[in-house]
């Protein structure tokens, strides 16, 4: 009897023991919750610790310990720009406009001079801190005596440096000691869109410090030169340009020169809102040439022909959407001639256009027909010009590639230089 009530106090001891520790278990989990909890819901005030268990492989340890990674928060670093130059202060009630205006004319009219010869007057701009001024070929082409007036009243006289009536472009010279020169700022005249402000200043009339203003009206045209080859390129505005504004600067928005002002289209020699400037990346190349040797050799295909469109290609016998340079005539003893470039032979009763004294110039079937010089393509004749003008000289071998009898061949050119003439 003894022994079953021991065993009875046994159990019931562990019994007891046994809910005690269950009690206790659910108590503390019951704690470590709330504590979690509680944890989450404050602000974190140190970076997130990730724990990365690595578990264990043939090669590594067989208790390997935990590695941390600590990711901070990434912070977004916007850089500040620069702020933009500061524009002049405006006088009340002046508007942008005026003030822009007012700003570029007395930023550039400094490098504008006025040039006097015993045959006419011109404009001119100062190119360089040496003396160095650039105008037109027209203004001063003959001159047995140049002088230069400065926009404050100070006068040298100036000799001619180097010619080039291919594009109507020339340098001059004063001695600058006892100068102010400034020397003009130059432009991108490829970067030039229709509908940018134009702005030129010079001297029409003899009106020194004249400023006008316009747009640009048109790009890429082309017009004659002095020597009667064509200038391509050139930048057409409506700012009013008149006799005397000739050599003076085309400038833009920047106070930059984009064009050397050279032409009007008029028939009374008096503004009429068509004005055509020498684009500047053509002076970029001239010039310097001018300043070393005092001449600048363009290089010369030998070719003439026409650009190709509906009617002429109806009357050579061409698909009507056909699109390219036409070669009508070839000049003898020059690079396409000695490469094998064919100009036409048949003559038809389609007029081209007419020469200086009338006569008319016919078109010719049987030519080739280029349609890109180095890969540039050529989908008009001015398209050769432009090339030759931005990128070739004498010397250098181009390849044109041309349809002939339906097929397409690609034939090697030496280019010379241009001769004095246009070729007939």
């Amino acid at each position: 009897m003894e022994g079953r009530n021991t065993k009875a106090l046994v159990v019931g001891g562990l019994s007891l023991l046994t809910a005690l520790f269950l009690c206790l278990c659910v108590a503390l989990a019951y704690y470590v919750g709330t504590q979690f909890v509680e944890d989450l819901s404050k602000e974190p005030t140190a970076p997130l610790v990730i724990t990365r268990v690595i578990l264990p492989t043939p090669e590594s340890t067989p208790h390997p310990t935990p590695t941390q990674v600590v990711q901070p928060v990434p912070t977004l670093v916007v850089p500040t720009p620069p702020p933009p130059p500061p524009l002049p202060p405006l006088p009340e009630g002046t508007d942008y406009e005026t003030a822009l205006l007012v700003r570029i004319y007395e930023e550039v009219n400094p490098s504008v001079v006025y040039i006097g010869t015993g045959e006419g007057s011109g404009s001119g701009f100062v190119w360089d801190t040496e003396g160095h001024i650039v105008t037109n070929f027209h203004v001063v082409h003959g001159a047995e005596e140049i002088r230069v007036r400065f926009w404050d009243g100070r006068e040298a006289s100036a000799e001619i440096v180097g010619e080039d009536a291919d594009s109507d472009l020339a340098v001059i010279k004063v001695d600058p000691r006892g100068l102010e020169l400034r020397p003009v700022r130059l432009g991108d005249s490829l970067k030039v869109r229709v509908g940018e402000r134009a702005i030129a200043i010079g001297n029409p009339f003899g009106l020194v410090g004249t400023m006008t203003a316009g747009i640009v009206s048109a790009v890429g045209r082309s017009i004659n030169a002095p020597s009667n080859y064509l200038i391509p390129e050139a930048i057409q505005t409506d700012a009013a340009v008149n006799p005397g504004n000739s050599g003076g600067p085309l400038l833009n928005s920047r106070g930059e020169v984009i064009g050397i002002v050279s032409q009007i289209r008029s028939p009374v020699r008096a503004n009429a809102g068509i004005g055509f400037a020498v684009p500047i990346h053509i002076a970029k190349r001239v010039v310097p040439g001018l300043i070393r040797e005092g001449k600048y050799e363009h290089p010369f295909i030998g070719i003439s022909g026409t650009t190709l469109s509906p009617e002429v290609n109806e009357v050579l016998g061409f698909p009507p959407d056909l699109r390219g340079a036409y070669v009508n005539k070839v000049v003898p003893g020059y690079g396409a001639d000695k490469a094998g470039i064919r100009g036409g032979s048949e003559r038809t009763d389609y007029v081209l256009g007419y020469d200086e004294q009338g006569r008319p110039e016919y078109l010719y079937k049987g030519g080739d027909v280029i349609i890109a010089i180095n890969d540039y393509p050529v989908r008009k004749f001015d398209d050769l010009l432009v090339y030759l003008f931005r990128y070739a000289s004498p010397g250098d071998t181009v390849t044109l590639t041309v349809l002939r009898d339906g097929k397409e061949i690609k034939i090697p050119v030496t280019l010379t230089a241009r001769p004095r003439q246009p070729q007939p």
